[in-house]
């Protein structure tokens, strides 16, 4: 795509997903096709985290002393922090902070909560809105200052092997929800620099964006013991004892929305996977004098059957030209479009036109439309899971030096190299290189691409949002 920022751009306001023009910098409005395309991803987070997390709501304000308490977690979020400080025309006696996160509104309540071992675990989660005083250049969906789909999962467990098998838990969840929306992603371990403030480590998601950078869209991490000394969480044990549990939180963002939208759209608008179209088929009578009664019943017969089925469906019988249908039927995204005219009657057949190939398909009255519907779906998000996974792994390229990688990145690519894993390395070839190292996976060997001590890890280095 050669003008991608431009595109998505576009798209957001074209397709009706967002309306930027709000009066604040960083918040947008959720116009109602865009909020429907965000309450079908959601709900299939939901469905994930249901399996064995209860979903409660926390406020939105954390008094200033609950704040203050984890000071390695406060001094990641400082700058960023929106504050209260009157109530009315009255001064607070105590500044409220408008949650940039959760975890310091939540776990005095877990203090509050947990008392013996038999309480745990606990597996909570919400979808709410942060705020974050975002200071870079703010984009929508992507860097903004209220995320408004903010799902973040907190847990506590008695043993640190418990804890350990959640973040492998999260990871799984988050998994399955980007393979549902057929989108590609990397995970990693953050390097130490770059791992939530307060956690022992993250593990991160990150996906590859048509200009060559890219975004992180989930996190896990495992925040070991250190907010339960902090708000003073502990349980007591069979043996009587009291004892700090261990904790993980994990989350997602906005920015999912941003990669189904920018994952597989094209120039011709939004290609949305089914399962989180807001409309996933949409019918189009062509209509003339003759056979106009017939056409229009058989219309209403099939959206009926698609309809009882439980698909989306749309007719769209404006008095607008066809093709203006079909415009905005691939700009929206629907993945499959149905076209019945009275020539189609006579033939006994309907037209079916996929959104992420474009390819008509002729079918008879006389087969079954909703398995045919069925396996369209099922076949149209594998060839788009296929075809992201694709790009992704064309694009990481191993290096053996920096002005390699330098290269790499330059060309719209991430780099993969070798390196020590020393906290002092790896921020010398950010420095170095003005670019980011997303985070270790598998371990390796061989020498550091940097220093030319033995390699530890093969790493990530891109350029990112």
């Amino acid at each position: 795509m050669e003008n991608f920022s431009e595109w998505f751009h576009n798209v957001l306001e074209e397709a009706e997903i967002l309306d930027s023009r709000y009066p604040i910098k960083g918040m947008s409005v959720w116009l109602p096709k865009g909020f429907k395309l965000r309450k079908y991803i959601t709900e299939e987070l939901r469905k994930l985290l249901d399996e064995e997390h209860d979903e409660t709501l926390f406020p939105l304000l954390v008094p200033e002393n609950e704040l203050a308490k984890e000071g390695i977690h406060v001094k990641g979020f400082e700058e960023e922090v929106y504050w209260v400080t009157h109530g009315g025309s009255k001064e607070l006696n105590e500044k409220l902070a408008i949650r940039p996160t959760s975890e310091t509104a939540i776990y005095p309540m877990f203090a509050l909560w947990i008392r013996s071992h038999i309480d745990l675990p606990i597996k909570l989660y919400q979808v709410v809105n942060t705020f974050r005083y975002e200071t870079k250049h703010t984009r929508p969906l992507i860097r903004v200052r209220e995320i408004t789909t903010f799902a973040e999962a907190h847990t506590v467990h008695v043993t640190k092997e418990e804890a350990e098998e959640q973040v492998k838990t999260g990871i799984k969840i988050y998994s399955e929800l980007f393979d549902k929306l057929a989108i590609p992603y990397i995970v990693s371990k953050r390097p130490s620099w770059d791992k939530f403030p307060g956690a022992d480590y993250t593990m991160a998601f990150d996906t590859f964006f048509p200009d060559g950078k890219t975004l992180q869209i989930g996190t896990v991490h495992n925040l070991g013991q250190t907010f339960a000394k902090t708000f003073d969480i502990k349980y007591e044990t069979t043996e009587s004892t009291h004892e700090l549990p261990y904790q993980t939180c994990y989350g997602l963002s906005d920015r999912v929305i941003a990669s189904v939208i920018a994952t597989h759209g094209d120039e011709k608008g939004l290609v949305l996977p089914a399962i989180v179209a807001p409309v996933q088929v949409t019918i189009i009578p062509i209509i003339f004098k003759d056979g106009q009664e017939e056409v229009l019943s058989k219309v209403e017969e099939i959206e009926k059957l698609i309809k009882d089925n439980g698909f989306r469906v749309n007719v769209d019988n404006r008095d607008i030209r066809p093709g203006k249908k079909f415009y905005e039927a691939e700009l929206n995204g629907t993945p499959l479009r149905i076209e019945i005219g009275p020539r189609d009657l006579k033939e006994n057949k309907i037209v079916l036109t996929r959104r992420d190939t474009l390819e008509k398909i002729n079918v008879s009255l006389e087969d079954d439309l909703i398995d045919i519907i069925n396996d369209l779906f099922e076949d149209m998000t594998k060839t788009m899971k296929n075809k992201a996974w694709k790009r992704l792994n064309g694009n990481v390229i191993s290096v053996e030096t920096l002005l390699e990688s330098k290269k790499t990145i330059e060309n719209g690519q991430i780099a993969s190299i070798k390196w020590c894993g020393e906290d002092s390395c790896g921020e010398d070839i950010e420095e170095e290189t003005g670019l980011d190292i997303l985070g270790t996976q598998e371990k390796t060997s061989g020498k550091c691409i940097y220093c030319g001590k033995d390699a530890k890890y093969n790493a990530l280095i891109a350029k990112t949002y």
